[in-house]
């Protein structure tokens, strides 16, 4: 009889916050015929994270050394992998062959991983947000099922507003990577950030106002990051409320700002972030962006 494939949990930012959604995230697994590796580790509690900083960093090599384990998946983000990044082997993670999956603070180890080892990440769900939901979104489970598969995925994306002219507008090719826009800007001048020339950078937020958003994306104009990208994708930025004190200044205003800095594409409304229905981004993956006047089409398959 063959054996199961193993999904294994971690928690290596927060504290969970809800234990019925990842009792109802192991049974999901479950469900679909895999193996769950839940310790007891990922329902600790110290301060606001789970564990302190040295069982969390343990429990992520523990997760990595386990040969009944595929697939490596973050129950939840919050804050706390920042605290870990300089203890983390990146060589072990990457050498286990796992893939690592997940969203929100996971954005830290997904870079870092590839930085310094070229781990397997996926920005994508996370078992508690994503899998132990009342009810699973049916895309966000078609995209995640696919890339862990191995297989091609694609999106095709209706744009804010025409694209026509744009400089390099057409088809572009480049490799995908990116998260969480306040931890991509927070690694900016670090060896944890991936220099990724010509890259497909996707982006997303959450509970973070228009003006905290432009001022992370200076950080990483400023830094150098986005003029070697061939384009950029934002994602979910959702959760923000305007003051009066803004008189028009919003996100698309933002938006507009950096399309007026750069001479690279920067497309909206990829579903990628703190949503319901979101893509599995994998990262470093070989891409094909094709973008046409009123949509763009994403095609990617994970990298070997």
């Amino acid at each position: 009889m063959a054996r199961k494939p193993g999904i294994g949990f971690v928690a290596p930012s927060g504290q969970v916050l809800d234990g019925a959604a990842l009792d109802r995230a192991i049974g999901y697994f479950r469900a679909h015929g895999w193996r769950v590796v839940a310790p007891a580790a990922v329902r600790r509690v110290h301060q606001r994270f789970a564990g302190e900083d040295g069982q969390r960093v343990a429990a992520l090599h523990a997760m990595a050394a386990r040969d009944d384990v595929q697939v490596v998946m973050a129950v939840r983000g919050g804050y706390g992998l920042s605290r870990l990044l300089d203890r983390v082997d990146y060589a072990a993670l990457a050498g286990s062959g796992k893939v690592f999956v997940g969203h929100s603070d996971f954005t830290a180890l997904l870079c870092a991983g590839y930085a310094r080892g070229r781990m397997r990440g996926v920005a994508g769900p996370m078992a508690a947000y994503d899998f132990g939901a009342a009810q699973v979104s049916d895309f966000t489970q078609r995209h995640f099922w696919r890339i862990i598969a191995g297989e091609a995925d694609e999106v095709e994306v209706a744009c804010d507003s025409p694209f026509a002219g744009a400089p390099g507008a057409g088809t572009l090719r480049g490799r995908l990577w990116g998260g969480n826009l306040a931890l991509v800007a927070h690694l900016a001048g670090t060896r944890y950030l991936p220099r990724m020339p010509g890259g497909i950078l996707c982006l997303e937020d959450i509970n973070e106002h228009p003006y905290r958003i432009e001022r992370m994306l200076y950080q990483l104009l400023h830094a150098g990051v986005l003029e070697r990208q061939k384009a950029v994708l934002l994602g979910d930025f959702s959760d923000y409320k305007l003051g009066p004190n803004d008189n028009g200044f919003d996100l698309p205003e933002v938006v507009a700002q950096f399309r007026a800095h750069l001479g690279i594409p920067i497309l909206t409304g990829l579903p990628f972030g703190h949503v319901r229905d979101k893509l599995s981004v994998p990262f470093g993956a070989p891409a094909e962006l094709q973008i046409g006047r009123r949509s763009y089409r994403l095609r990617y398959r994970p990298a070997a």
